[in-house]
């Protein structure tokens, strides 16, 4: 799948072509844009063909960058005092990564990305694809111009003329009356391009991956205002005879989509994946070959694996996004109904408790995330999982728990002792690092009905390694017993750490730095003020759905952006995620391939002092909401105080 992304990326951009224009009067050229004007599109739901199987749109792309403009990662760029470093990032990304392979394939991005004006959409269609042969899904990219349709017809014109003078292998043949030109795409020809690309480092002298030499046909036409790239001829007729209000089926009717209709209105931008036809068919065993044994030691197969994670039961996942004055709200949401939850979506559906920071959790912590699992019930469903998936591992992985601590103690039960300890909450937070440290460190408290045995108890877990593996030590503080473990890294050049750990109430608290432990022991500063009366928390907790549904986070984004900032001179990496440029690199990354990272494109001798850009950083908070029908996880990040107008 993702060698299929990255080949619809660069055919997408690389093999546009289209019709020379016609010759009109000036006058009807004006009468041509003054029908394009009054022309409204149908939605991208009424204009994908019944069986597509994930779509992204953005509905109205002039109010979606507009939106962008004024959310707050829009004014950080559009700062001055980012200017410096966000020229020196986008010229460098446009050299080393964009103006390659427009070279290569002979044409510029922007001639046609800056004609959207209407609707931006991106669908997944089958195409034949059935799990078994080399088939892959089809791809529709579809692209209003609006009153830009004329230097559409243009720009096409001349990007036609462009790849015929170079010899590209192309035809011409007609749609639903719609003249169309097919561009033959060799996947070899296009992979020259992708290393320059695409993030990643590639082994040096390792041999290039084998590619398809199979051509790859794609369709790009203008229709009335509309820009359409597909290798799926038949649904571009589908999609056409969509656009001209003929009576046919459309994705909007189907049932696994008017389910999540509502939820996606109004969104700025939003995406819905049918994932069961996609489980289905990726549970498909492939085609046997007669007289062919399966290879030893084969893997369960991966029905069995889709399965018992609970996968096949889910219908659809849904994400939007929507801009608001007082905020940004990201939204997802997972429909599989409560009949069919299995494996990892009846640990996601917790039960509605509370899930609101505990008055020891401080104001000045930097993140906090309380999960109101049941613990006992979570491992009981790892296990029938372990159980489904493979009944040997499962039966080794229960002989294993059943001698653990046995060695040391002939009457100690790890189910007894250690599980049936278990609680029903798991809160991790990172405090606010103290004097001139600016490394946060995580402490995990788990929940349990008997917090003083269960971590004398977890020292049998160490009973798994041999015990010249292994460090351990206990010693007295403040009347608690403080244990530390010591397992050597696996990892090659890494460093072991202690996993330091203590009962406190009713939690276990554990922490790779003993110093944030012992603070933690000794209850901090008495007067602190509590994090659930962090300005604002409560208001913007209830935008994202409130703390009472079994989980909640919080990220206090001022801190995380300022140790970023101050660690970016040794690890350029830490600055992509607050500044938003850690999206190109998610991006790319899931097409694969070789090449820089984003976090290699900087330059962070150009960045502004935290100070100039810090009223840009605030919080944001999370939630889930469970019900019947679907499970769903929102997060709202409220516009920090200095932006409000």
């Amino acid at each position: 799948m993702k060698k299929f992304l990255l080949l619809l990326c660069c055919a997408v951009h690389a093999a546009l072509a289209a019709n020379p224009p016609t010759d009109k009067s000036f006058l009807q050229e004006l009468e041509q844009k003054a029908r394009v004007q009054s022309y409204v599109l149908p939605p991208a739901e009424k204009l994908l063909p019944p069986d597509t199987l994930a779509f992204l749109t953005v509905p109205d792309w002039t109010k979606a960058q507009a939106a962008f403009t004024n959310s707050t990662t829009g004014q950080l760029w559009a700062d001055p005092a980012m200017k410096a470093f966000k020229d020196a990032f986008f010229d460098r990304f446009n050299a080393e990564k964009i103006q390659p392979l427009e070279k290569e394939l002979g044409f510029q991005f922007t001639n046609f990305l800056n004609l959207a004006r209407g609707q931006f959409t991106l669908g997944v269609v089958p195409n034949g694809w059935d799990g078994r042969s080399e088939r892959q899904p089809g791809v529709l990219w579809l692209l209003d111009t609006k009153e830009n349709s004329l230097q559409l017809k243009t720009n096409l014109a001349g990007l036609r003329e462009q790849w015929m003078k170079s010899g590209r292998k192309m035809r011409t043949e007609k749609i639903r009356d719609v003249e169309f030109t097919v561009v033959i795409v060799d996947a070899q020809e296009i992979n020259r391009s992708l290393p320059q690309f695409t993030p990643g480092p590639k082994t040096p002298g390792a041999p290039d991956e084998p590619t398809a030499t199979r051509a790859v046909e794609w369709v790009i036409g203008q229709s009335g205002s509309l820009l359409v790239v597909s290798d799926a001829a038949k649904d571009v007729e589908k999609v056409l005879a969509l656009q001209a209000r003929v009576v046919a089926p459309a994705l909007a009717e189907q049932a696994a989509f008017a389910a999540s209709a509502s939820s996606l209105r109004g969104a700025n931008s939003f995406a819905w994946v049918n994932v069961k036809p996609i489980m289905t068919t990726l549970a498909r065993k492939p085609a046997e070959r007669p007289g062919e044994p399966p290879p030893l030691g084969a893997l369960p197969s991966m029905d069995k694996f889709l399965g018992a994670l609970g996968l096949s039961g889910v219908q659809s996942i849904t994400f939007s996004w929507q801009q608001a004055v007082d905020g940004s709200t990201a939204h997802i949401a997972v429909r599989v109904p409560e009949s069919g939850r299995k494996g990892l979506f009846n640990i996601l559906a917790v039960e509605s408790k509370d899930a609101a920071p505990p008055p020891f959790i401080p104001a000045d912590a930097v993140k906090f995330t309380r999960w109101r699992i049941d613990l006992q019930k979570a491992w009981t469903t790892i296990e029938a999982m372990l159980l489904e998936v493979s009944p040997q591992y499962a039966g080794f992985s229960k002989l294993i728990l059943d001698t653990a601590g046995k060695d040391k103690d002939p009457k100690f039960d790890f189910r007894q002792q250690l599980l049936a300890n278990l609680g029903d909450d798991v809160i991790t937070f990172e405090p606010a690092p103290r004097g001139t440290n600016t490394t946060t460190t995580t402490l995990t408290l788990v929940g349990s009905k008997n917090a003083a045995q269960m971590a004398a108890s977890l020292r049998a877990v160490t009973s798994i390694f041999p015990p010249e593996m292994i460090q351990y030590s206990e010693r007295d503080f403040l009347g608690r017993k403080i244990y530390s473990v010591v397992i050597p890294s696996m990892g090659v050049g890494s460093q072991p750490r202690p996993l330091t750990y203590a009962a406190s109430g009713g939690y276990v608290v554990l922490s790779s730095e003993p110093a944030a432990l012992e603070e933690f022991l000794r209850g901090g500063e008495t007067n602190a003020r509590p994090l659930r009366a962090f300005p604002g928390l409560a208001e913007a907790g209830g935008k994202a759905g409130g703390t009472g549904h079994g989980y909640f986070s919080f990220k206090n984004q001022a801190e995380t952006a300022r140790a970023a900032f101050a660690a970016a001179k040794n690890d350029p990496g830490a600055i992509t995620e607050v500044l938003g440029a850690g999206q190109l690199t998610t991006i790319l990354g899931m097409l694969g391939g070789t090449g820089q990272s984003t976090a290699e494109l900087i330059d962070v001798t150009k960045l502004p002092a935290f100070e100039k850009v810090a009223k840009y950083f605030h919080f944001d908070v999370s939630a889930i909401g469970v019900t019947p029908e679907v499970i769903t996880f929102k997060t709202f990040t409220p516009t920090s105080p200095a932006l409000r107008k």
